[in-house]
């Protein structure tokens, strides 16, 4: 392998396949880009927003201390791991979501901080993630990657639409961006170049191109390569299982028509699976260079998922969030677990000196702090370290701050994934910790 490079764009191949390849140390990856792209050997910063509609529980969304010795309520336990690669961030707000005091306008600006436009007009602001996905979403197969475990809604509620609590990314401010909630079209995004290509394995598809391939790299990276394989593999396969039980809404996307009834609107029949579905694919679009950018909503503001798996089944997200009952704290730590699922599957991807987590940040929040529409402050954590440039350990306070807009951390963000702005939203400065 002397000598040989290959770029993001090496792909293993097939029919109607192309499948990246992770980050290995034998193959300079990204050493064919453009200087100017800010490429170099290094594997990239990826950045993920996952979203949890309605809040939290009021008394225990906290964090005492720093480090590892870091205290955290019991929302944040299922973190407890990461603490020394968490930052809690306290206090910040989007001053334009204070408005009108519903879900609706207080989730459709939460990525933008832009003023909405009420009386059922869709008006709001490019989110972040497509503000970065537009910058640099060129040098990736997809601009941005954006997933959701439960569909939109597009009526009007109290003079706002419902769309506004249905996404949070926006590509235009009058265009919420498309959002896949079926995991088999989301797979078939990172994977497929056709979308008429039968059942056909997307392994399958591409097996002699990975047995040539696998001949020409290091023993450490055909350990690395299998590792990925069988990961792809191990998602086909439940996407596959869950399709045949019927736990997934919608059907099969590459037969010529579904082979079963379609489902009733609603909520996944299987919520767990869902979600573990989607976090298995973010990590996978991470792993190979697909795309640098994703969001995951794991339900919409005013939502209507059950949580039978918890034994909590008598009420919707929605209302469940009116009380802070230990029902309520069973559902926010489930959002929480899939938060430190992705950022485990990460921290297990090495890349050279780092982990994929180390060079990825993955911020986690809502668009209230409570379910009792409290906007005044946000409930935010991230975890990752943006290839070296945030430091994990981290319990920050903005709550005394008179310039605490979350558009500041949307800056910082930005900043790290090569992206300078003098202003984004209400906000004209980074954040100094981040």
């Amino acid at each position: 392998m002397a000598g040989r490079q290959i770029t993001r764009r090496t792909m293993l191949r097939g029919l109607g396949v192309s499948m990246a390849l992770p980050w290995m140390e034998s193959l300079s990856a990204y050493g064919k880009e453009s200087k100017s792209s800010g490429a170099n050997d290094q594997a990239p910063v990826r950045m993920a927003i996952l979203f949890a509609g309605c809040g939290f529980h009021r008394h225990e969304w906290w964090a005492k201390g720093e480090g590892a010795s870091m205290e955290l309520g019991k929302v944040l336990h299922p973190l407890n791991d990461f603490r020394e690669k968490l930052t809690f961030i306290r206090g910040l707000y989007n001053a334009e979501a204070l408005k009108g005091n519903i879900h609706s306008s207080q989730t459709g600006n939460l990525l933008s901080g832009a003023p909405l436009a009420a009386g059922g007009t869709i008006q709001s602001g490019t989110s972040v993630d497509q503000v970065v996905a537009q910058k640099i979403g060129h040098r990736t197969k997809l601009p941005s990657l954006v997933l959701g475990c439960e569909k939109a809604n597009p009526s009007v509620h109290k003079n706002y639409s419902m769309l506004y609590s249905s996404h949070i990314s926006w590509s235009s401010p009058t265009t919420p961006t498309p959002l896949e909630v079926y995991p088999a079209l989301a797979f078939d995004q990172l994977f497929k170049d056709s979308a008429q290509q039968g059942d056909r394995s997307v392994l399958d598809a591409v097996l002699q191109d990975a047995q040539g391939f696998r001949r020409k790299i290091s023993r450490t990276d055909q350990q690395k390569l299998d590792e990925y394989l069988n990961s792809v593999r191990e998602v086909e396969t439940r996407l596959e299982r869950a399709g045949k039980r019927g736990e997934l809404q919608g059907w099969r996307p590459t037969l010529t028509k579904p082979d079963k009834p379609r489902p009733k609107d609603g909520y996944p029949q299987d919520i767990v699976e869902h979600m573990r579905l989607m976090s298995d694919i973010l990590v996978l679009a991470f792993q190979t260079d697909t795309t640098r950018v994703c969001t995951l909503k794991l339900n919409n503001d005013h939502g209507t998922l059950r949580f039978p798996h918890l034994g909590v089944d008598y009420m919707i997200h929605h209302l469940l969030s009116h009380n802070d009952t230990d029902d309520w704290l069973k559902v926010n730590q489930f959002f929480l677990e899939q938060m430190a699922y992705i950022a485990r599957r990460l921290d297990g991807i090495q890349e050279g000196e780092r982990t994929a987590l180390d060079n990825s940040m993955i911020m986690l929040c809502s668009s209230m702090l409570t379910g009792h529409h409290d906007a005044t402050q946000l409930p935010v954590v991230m975890l990752g370290g943006a290839g070296g440039q945030i430091k994990g350990g981290q319990n920050v306070n903005y709550l005394e701050n008179s310039d605490r807009q979350m558009c500041r951390l949307y800056l910082s963000m930005m900043n790290k994934m090569g992206i300078k702005l003098d202003r984004f939203g209400d906000a004209t400065e980074r954040l100094a910790e981040i």
